[in-house]
């Protein structure tokens, strides 16, 4: 086999001590599925997500108090009163600022440095590497020490504004269950069921996180002097086994979510009511 060109040796699978073997690959399996399937997911959320954020229209059901999680906390002057309830209402009003940009950039750090999306946009859009024995086109790797990557190391502190957001979200799904059209001022509706299940998925992903395992047991030398913390290390461990599922799960859920209520307050349907 022909030896690779000049311009690619020094390290990584190029390097003089590795196989000379020019092909990037000798696997005849669809390898390249995987990756594929994961930026056409990444890509549909993203740009979903960056078009309603900007929007700034059809984030707020007034008779049911639904909030899309993409406006939330609503902190814009932009905002209508109803939707900011407690929050004040000060970013300005403009349309490259999203109503809830208090919060938004905390959350997209937080799924961008966590681990499994590191490993997922590491190998489908940098990749670095694609797939198992498939060569990356780079040719140096520094890890995560140097900038931008080095940032990753943050994710922890991401995660615990992400539980304080996740909080301000339960909020926001509690308050929709309120309604002026009964005595009792209780509603229920489609809409607290979609809310609901978001939140509940919200909270998952976030407590599966990789930080908040280390958070409740990662530091303990000895488990049976901590019981309690251990019984949560224990049950967070569980969690974290499938924190790729619900990563997926949540994107989905934030999704339909915004969809739904965006379809409700543009008046497209009428939200279906089981109770007020």
């Amino acid at each position: 086999m022909s030896a690779p060109t000049s311009d690619r040796q020094g390290t990584g699978v190029f390097s003089p001590t590795r196989a000379q073997i020019s092909q990037r690959t000798l696997r005849t399996d669809a390898w390249w599925k995987s990756p594929l399937i994961v930026d056409l997911g990444f890509a549909a959320f993203v740009i979903y997500a960056t078009v309603r954020a900007f929007l700034q229209s059809n984030y707020y059901v007034p008779a049911y108090h639904y909030l899309t999680p993409f406006y939330s906390p609503c902190v814009s002057k932009g905002c209508v009163p109803e939707a900011s309830h407690f929050w004040p209402q000060f970013l300005p009003d403009v349309w490259w600022l999203p109503y809830a940009a208090l919060s938004l950039p905390f959350l997209l750090l937080f799924r961008l440095t966590c681990y499994y999306y590191r490993g997922a946009y590491y190998r489908s859009v940098w990749q670095s590497p694609t797939a198992c024995a498939v060569a990356e086109p780079h040719a140096k790797y520094t890890g995560e020490t140097r900038l931008p990557l080095i940032i990753q190391n943050t994710h922890r502190y991401f995660f615990y504004i992400a539980a304080v957001i996740s909080v301000i979200n339960t909020y926001d799904a509690i308050i929709a269950f309120h309604s002026d059209k009964t005595a009792s001022g209780f509603g229920f509706g489609l809409g607290n069921i979609i809310l609901l299940v978001n939140v509940i998925m919200l909270w998952v992903y976030t407590i599966s996180c990789h930080s908040c395992r280390h958070a409740v047991g990662g530091k303990l030398k000895h488990f049976s002097k901590h019981p309690v913390r251990y019984w949560m290390w224990t049950q967070v461990s569980r969690l974290n086994t499938r924190h790729k599922m619900y990563a997926w799960i949540t994107l989905g859920t934030l999704m339909l979510t915004d969809f739904y209520i965006m379809l409700v307050a543009s008046g497209t349907i009428s939200d279906l009511r089981f109770i007020g």
